[in-house]
């Protein structure tokens, strides 16, 4: 699970761009909206590809993206439980 982890760490910061940001700057269990990274709508957009690109794993219902998209440790648990690649 940790490497998964550090694994969309990398991604996260590669997929939106935060150039000034290291994967030990990211807080597992941080919200990723709000008061963690501060992420926005459209970042969320970009995480729900990246989920479904690099993992196979599609994101249909909005209130679930909501929640998976809760922390990197929260996505971590449900792409390790529902991946397909």
């Amino acid at each position: 699970m940790e490497e998964l982890i550090l694994e969309l760490k990398k991604e996260i910061i590669e997929a939106l761009n935060l150039e000034d940001v290291k994967p030990e700057d990211i807080d597992e269990d941080a919200p990723l909206f709000g008061s963690g990274l501060g992420l926005d709508s459209i970042d969320a957009l970009e995480l729900i590809v990246l989920i479904e690109k690099n993992y196979g794993i599609k994101l249909k219902d909005p209130t679930k993206s909501k929640e998976v998209l809760k922390s990197v440790k929260v996505m971590a648990q449900f792409i390790a439980e529902n991946r397909t690649k």
